[in-house]
């Protein structure tokens, strides 16, 4: 599941009244309200999922509104208290001026205090635990090859630009130039310049040109998907040894984990050419690109020059979003980031009713059994690999809703220090997952909100996850059909367990353990034909893009494959509760359950943040998460009697069906 993805722009041709569905299913459905639809100019795209993001942060703006009202003294009051001061912290604008970039005044004068290499690596780790970033990242989750335990996990990091590619490839030179004006203008603002006496513009020539050196070690967005490639057990002394020039073993004491028996290494060779490049890289270079790391980290905290400086980069050029959000939006969004479930208690006491929870329940339990007849009937997998399937699908975690387990916000909230509260909150929260390093996991934990309109599979912890809001219309409609049910929230919910079985998921068994559980004979059958699901995205354009801007199928094809076996089962599931019922699924039923799919990925996008997203996103365009996964399914032909010629037309043989 995710956001919106990219369709319609102001570019893309004009879209006819009278598409047939065999001819285009998302435009037959979805085609008048693309045309008509303008995005708001403070996003970058729009469509049914931001519609219910929307409802969602109206809802939590009169929760914050009404938190300042508790007067009480009990643990919820006292929650209640933070929630209305990080809220108020942000909306006094007066104080934010005032202060201008004082905040960051101590961060770097610790950054220009360092007096060598190693040092400097030392102040990064003590400023990562309150959210500035560094050339490493890190964060603590469930080891998947220990899934009972929690440990550190370490990637690349580094660059202020979304990708590696970003820096290499000629699509992106335009941006590069934009980037570096941009530095250059932070630089000013953030006092980078003065307070080092040198040249804003040299400043951001020489952050670009040391991020670019960072970026050539970086592993590309398909590698670093690669589950296997990317779990490197070392000890820290391993680690250290990898990355002679970068003090690992410092960094990692700083970060609080320097006593950790081992961690997590994502990309080990990105860890050896960080080495390099720290080592033979200029002190005052390493600073400079230092303290514009921690000035992004907290731009948007900061005084409206910095704000709108940063935003006119990040929003405006990489998205193509003429307009800064509304000031109280943004503190919502805040308020979500750094205490969002002690929101998401009032929101789902407010707005999930029991008998919600138990109407997905029951589709949850519905999508199991229906994933359970279909794997026992696969032609292409073997016997021994089914029965490890069925065991993994038998141990799903569904969690619906909400969690039963509320989390606990132990760091000081002051009204007059917004800056101090998300430092605080930041390392509160960092203090808080370090603590967990080999400790047993903690399975009531969620990784979402309830007040978040998405869902996520763990493969690690072996769990389907569906927060509140979701599960709401056009998604979920207690008083809609089956099929319109089973077509939207029916088909995420397949989804989530179908990323159980993806091309990465599928390597985790079902007690979470990342290991070789399928026989050879059926990963290959399992390979070829994700490769030809592989082959068909990666010829697809979006419409109203250039030629070049395809589809990249080694990318997208875990959400594709969560596509196709999601809607594929939420079809089954439709049958089957139709058999329980003693009815018969009506052509009506197909194009209600057909028709429910598309609406649910009605978006339109910009330009430049559709670019983006074809860039660096797991998902595809949802024209092709709609048109693409249906052509595939056998039943979608039937439903609508799709002939040779038409549009949605896709030869038998060429359809691929795993699950």
């Amino acid at each position: 599941m995710t956001t919106e993805q990219s369709t319609a722009s102001a570019d893309a041709p004009q879209i006819p009244t009278d598409i047939r569905p065999q001819d285009d299913l998302y435009l037959h459905v979805n085609g008048e309200w693309i045309a008509s639809h303008t995005i708001p100019d403070d996003r970058s795209a729009d469509g049914v999922i931001r519609g219910l993001f929307d409802i969602a942060e109206e809802k939590v703006r009169d929760i914050i509104t009404h938190a300042a009202e508790n007067t009480g003294s009990d643990a919820a009051a006292e929650e209640a208290r933070k929630v209305a001061d990080l809220f108020a912290s942000f909306m006094d604008e007066d104080r934010v001026e005032e202060l201008g970039v004082q905040p960051l005044e101590d961060d770097f004068a610790a950054l220009e205090a360092a007096g060598d290499h190693d040092e400097l690596v030392r102040v990064l780790g003590r400023l990562e635990r309150s959210g500035s970033p560094g050339a490493l990242a890190a964060y603590v989750s469930a080891d998947a090859k220990d899934p009972e335990h929690y440990v550190l996990y370490v990637h690349q990091d580094g660059i202020g630009l979304p990708d590696e590619s970003y820096y290499r490839e000629d699509q992106h030179a335009e941006v590069r130039e934009l980037y570096v004006a941009h530095l250059a203008r932070m630089a000013t603002l953030t006092g980078i310049d003065a307070r080092t006496g040198r040249d804003a513009a040299d400043i951001a020539q020489t952050v670009l040109d040391l991020e670019t050196r960072f970026a050539r070690d970086h592993w590309d967005v398909v590698e670093t998907r690669d589950a296997q490639k990317t779990y490197n057990r070392m000890t820290i002394d391993e680690a250290a040894q990898l990355a002679d020039g970068f003090d690992v073993r410092g960094w990692l004491t700083e970060v609080g984990a320097g006593d950790a028996p081992h961690v997590i290494v994502g990309e080990p060779s990105f860890l050896e050419g960080l080495g390099t490049v720290w080592a033979e890289a200029s002190l005052d270079d390493l600073k400079v690109w230092a303290m514009l790391g921690t000035a992004h980290a907290f731009a948007a905290y900061l005084n409206s020059d910095v704000v709108e400086a940063n935003f006119d980069f990040y929003g405006r050029s990489l998205s193509g979003t003429p307009q800064l959000r509304e000031r109280w939006k943004r503190g919502v969004s805040l308020v979500e980031s750094l205490l969002g479930e002690a929101v998401g208690r009032i929101y789902v006491a407010q707005e999930f009713p029991p008998s919600s929870k138990e109407a997905i329940s029951e589709l949850v339990d519905a999508l199991i059994q229906a994933y359970d007849s279909s794997i026992r009937t696969l032609d292409w997998m073997g016997e021994e690999t089914k029965e490890r399937a069925l065991e993994k699908l038998g141990l799903f975690t569904p969690k619906v809703g909400y969690p039963d387990v509320w989390r606990e916000y132990t760091s000081e909230i002051r009204a007059d220090d917004l800056v101090g509260n998300v430092r605080r909150a930041t390392e509160a929260e960092h203090e808080r997952q370090v603590k967990r390093i080999g400790q047993t996991i903690d399975r009531t934990e969620w990784l979402m909100t309830p007040q978040t309109v998405n869902a996520y599979f763990h493969p690690v912890m072996n769990e389907i996850v569906f927060p509140a809001a979701i599960l709401q219309p056009p998604f979920f409609d207690p008083e809609a059909s089956d099929a319109q049910n089973l077509g939207a929230i029916g088909a995420v919910i397949g989804h989530e367990i179908g990323h159980g079985f993806d091309d990465q998921g599928s390597r985790y068994d079902g007690h979470g353990t990342l290991s070789d559980w399928w026989t050879e004979e059926d990963r290959a059958r399992f390979e070829e034909q994700t490769g030809s699901l592989i082959a068909q995205f990666d010829v697809l354009v979006p419409r109203g893009m250039a030629d070049e801007d395809t589809v990249n199928g080694a990318l997208t094809i875990g959400e594709n494959i969560g596509d196709l076996g999601g809607l594929s089962i939420a079809w089954k599931a439709l049958h089957l509760r139709a058999a329980e019922r003693g009815v018969e699924v009506t052509e009506d039923d197909g194009r209600a359950f057909f028709e429910s799919w598309a609406r649910a990925w009605r978006t339109v996008m910009r330009d430049e943040e559709r670019r983006r997203r074809l860039t660096i996103d797991p998902h595809s365009p949802e024209e092709f998460r709609c048109n693409q996964i249906v052509k595939n399914m056998d039943a979608f032909a039937q439903v609508y009697g799709t002939q040779e010629g038409d549009g949605m037309w896709m030869a038998p043989e060429e359809r691929v069906s795993i699950w």
